[in-house]
């Protein structure tokens, strides 16, 4: 044969991926909760998510690490002059699909509903990327996020 597994090689077994997939789709499913949790209630606090390595494109809008990204979150809520856009912001996550990623990331699309100001019969309908990187306290952080309404 011409082609030689290298010396210590050994391919990773069907179950070892499906348990990587299993274990990602565990920290979407955790991580997709506590976020629009937090969103919905107190957005400020998700500054804390973010690491100095972080982006955000929240509409047309990018933003990197984690102050310039609370700022970005805070534009998307408030005008200008510091009054909220909306009485009430409620993330209805409807679906996600989660994959792992090289050096124990996972990366997440979540499809939902936005409910805006109570208006459940007409929620506008986003999709958000995250990239989520792995602390050595074993909880993650987003290293990349991107928001978009679906219109």
């Amino acid at each position: 044969s011409l082609y030689q597994e290298p010396r210590g090689y050994r391919a990773h077994p069907i179950h070892t991926n499906k348990m990587a997939q299993d274990q990602a789709k565990q920290v979407a499913d955790a991580f997709i909760k506590h976020y629009y949790q937090t969103f919905d209630t107190n957005p400020p606090a998700l500054a804390s998510l973010y690491q100095e390595p972080s982006w955000m494109t929240i509409g047309d809008n990018t933003y990197s690490g984690p102050q310039a990204i609370g700022k970005g979150i805070h534009e998307f809520l408030f005008t200008e002059e510091g009054k909220p856009k909306f009485t009430s912001i409620q993330h209805q996550p409807q679906g996600f699909d989660a994959q792992p990623t090289a050096n124990g990331g996972v990366i997440v699309l979540v499809t939902g509903g936005l409910v805006i100001d109570g208006n459940n019969e007409t929620p506008m309908m986003f999709s958000q990327v995250f990239q989520l990187m792995p602390l050595p306290n074993g909880s993650y952080y987003i290293l990349n996020d991107i928001f978009k309404l679906n219109v």
